[in-house]
């Protein structure tokens, strides 16, 4: 794997100056093997899937160089090479970010970096055209960390953002309530409302171009295109 890469100060053009990695090797591959298994989990990959493509179609066929992070197992890492991108998949696991690039089919397979998104990114200032952040913003529940991730995102991006949110969405939050109630599941989501999404990226200095809901109105997950102002 000579392609998974620790930060190392000044070794590269992509670095300004890594981490541990608490997902081990068997948890990758029981996440990947579970969470899109269920027929409502397919039906959210596959409407997740349909919005980012729209969304790259909006971003354009340029050559960019672009960051997925977190990026998991990689789920999203191919739909961004075939535009002809090239890509930098970082995560605080090392096994998570081994399996994106071992999962991806494609000839420029994405070079790995090991970062704790929430202890800052070892990225020099605007070096990526494109950021992708794709479920994990819901995972961060106080205002000023937000902040401060998205401060980090701008100052590494020098054109787009996508980040995915949960809206506030009351029908949502009573089928999470529920959920938690019957499977017992420890996991709990942040939902914010519109306009404090909308003044938390302004302060960091991007424009929304547009958001996408997952399915409007019943689903709190949407997708945001963020530009930098």
């Amino acid at each position: 794997m000579g392609q998974i890469r620790e930060k190392k100060k000044g070794d590269s053009p992509l670095f300004q100056g890594s981490l541990s990695a608490p997902f081990q090797e068997h948890e990758v591959e029981e996440y990947e093997r579970k969470r899109y298994r269920g027929l409502d989990q397919r039906l959210v990959h596959r409407r997740e899937t349909k919005i980012l493509k729209k969304i790259l179609q909006k971003v354009g066929s340029t050559s960019l160089r672009a960051l997925d992070v977190p990026c998991g197992y990689g789920r999203f890492s191919d739909l961004i090479l075939d535009k002809d991108f090239s890509l930098v998949s970082s995560d605080i696991s090392f096994s998570m970010v081994k399996r994106a690039r071992e999962k991806s089919s494609h000839p420029d397979r994405p070079l790995a970096v090991i970062a704790d998104v929430k202890k800052g990114l070892p990225f020099k200032q605007g070096v990526f055209g494109l950021l992708f952040s794709i479920r994990f913003f819901h995972h961060v529940h106080e205002k000023q960390e937000r902040e401060l991730i998205l401060e980090e995102f701008s100052r590494i991006t020098s054109q787009w953002t996508v980040l995915s949110f949960y809206r506030m969405n009351f029908l949502h939050f009573l089928q999470r309530k529920l959920r938690r109630k019957v499977k017992k599941s420890k996991t709990r989501i942040k939902m914010i409302s519109g306009k404090d999404f909308e003044n938390e990226v302004e302060r960091a200095g991007y424009e929304i171009v547009k958001i996408y809901p997952l399915f409007r109105g019943i689903h709190s997950h949407h997708i945001a295109l963020l530009r930098k102002g």
